[in-house]
């Protein structure tokens, strides 16, 4: 398939800022899994969830080491927190997951707490 642009075209997407940018190509790497955005989530409702990874760190929680992500699918934010852990096999910066469980609202941010997960294979764009 070949895709034409022209000048106003180009000068369009560049006048776009990046994040907004992320954010489309978020929305169109998972629109073809039909989850839910996580910008609908509720609190307290199961369901799931896919996101890429934008950040990573280890914090203490209760004195128990645990490895806290948060991931974006161009709607929102969501974080997932895998307590006893300070790494998760195949879970890097940038890659993408698929979280399953029951989120839980922690002041304005949906948290998923040891929730079951799969990795998606790496983009090919």
């Amino acid at each position: 398939m070949k895709v034409v642009m022209g000048i106003k075209d180009v000068l369009k997407i560049s006048a776009k800022p990046v994040r907004e940018i992320d954010a489309e190509r978020l929305v169109d790497r998972f629109a073809k899994l039909r989850l839910n955005p996580i910008s609908e989530l509720e609190a307290r409702d199961r369901t799931k969830v896919c996101g890429e990874v934008k950040r990573m760190t280890i914090k203490p929680r209760s004195g128990i080491p645990s490895m806290e992500i948060v991931i974006n699918d161009g709607t929102g934010d969501a974080t997932v927190i895998f307590s006893g852990r300070r790494h998760v096999a195949g879970i890097e910066h940038g890659h993408c997951i698929v979280v399953e469980g029951v989120a839980f609202a922690d002041g304005n941010r949906l948290v998923f707490l040891n929730p079951a997960y799969s990795l998606l294979p790496m983009s090919e764009d």
